[in-house]
């Protein structure tokens, strides 16, 4: 209580935000106007919960979506300093830095589909997108009408050159672990498997693509990975987990609107008793 009334009687003072020293350490004061200063840090829990129940209803929605990779996020702290002083104990919240990607392996689940091709390991698909070359751990592929093996977007699946696959849609094929593709005894080409040193920093583009919008080198990708025809790696959400989580950030976000409330009573009450005297 002794903290929350300095904030009340310090209505003109600044926030100051910091992140922990995982992350670096970055500094910035954002003055505020007048206002209660409870409520205002209680509105940025809340904007910071919002985002958070955003971001966990994405990946709820994509838990059945082949080779999807879990959103989560960084938190910094949010503190308010005592005005004129160097006190940074008072109340504070958390806020977002940034949101990060999970990379786990998915479950490989069987489908039978000669055309699905499941990841075990690092590294991704490459495929041509409409702007681009697009990396992806989704491996359900079907064949065009000119004999590219294409995601359901339309993308072609590349070669180690670059290319695209030209196969005979009415024939069988076989894949074999190291990625190469053969029909009828004949190789038609290799699957061209890239990784990243850092693959944190690509993009993502729609629900299970990324982008190099880094410039990143592309690397091959490790030995150890191999490709499983006729199995395709689900999502890495677990929908349990999620559902607890959208339990606990409504449960917040909740908490801290009744601090808005129970705020605003009080300065109500406070101006009553001005008026009185």
């Amino acid at each position: 209580m002794k903290g929350l009334s300095r904030l009340i009687a310090n209505p003109e003072q600044s926030y100051t935000i910091f992140f922990a020293r995982t992350f670096g350490c970055v500094l910035a004061t954002f003055p505020f106007a007048p206002m209660d200063q409870i409520s205002a840090m209680a509105a940025a829990g809340m904007q910071a919960r919002m985002q958070s129940l955003d971001m966990v209803a994405n990946n709820m929605a994509n838990s059945s979506t082949s080779g999807y990779k879990a959103d989560s996020e960084f938190y910094g702290m949010f503190t308010a300093a005592a005005a004129g002083g160097e006190d940074e104990s008072g109340p504070a919240v958390p806020m977002i830095q940034r949101q990060w990607t999970d990379f786990a392996q998915g479950m490989l689940e069987p489908t039978n589909n000669p055309l699905d091709f499941g990841l075990s390991g690092k590294g991704f698909f490459e495929v041509q997108g409409s702007s681009g070359p697009l990396y992806t751990r989704n491996g359900n592929f079907r064949f065009s009408t000119s004999g590219s093996i294409i995601t359901s977007e339309g993308y072609p699946l590349l070669q180690d050159n670059g290319q695209p696959f030209h196969a005979n849609p009415a024939k069988p094929l076989d894949v074999s672990r190291d990625g190469n593709i053969t029909q009828g005894g004949v190789s038609i080409g290799h699957i061209k498997l890239v990784d990243f040193s850092n693959p944190g920093a690509l993009s993502k583009f729609g629900a299970n693509y990324f982008s190099n919008s880094t410039g990143q080198t592309e690397a091959e990708a490790p030995s150890g990975t191999q490709i499983l025809q006729g199995k395709l790696e689900s999502s890495n959400v677990s929908a349990s987990h999620g559902a607890v989580r959208i339990v606990g950030l409504s449960r917040q976000f909740e908490m801290m609107q009744k601090a808005i409330m129970l705020s605003n009573d009080m300065s109500k009450q406070a101006i009553e008793q001005v008026a009185k005297v």
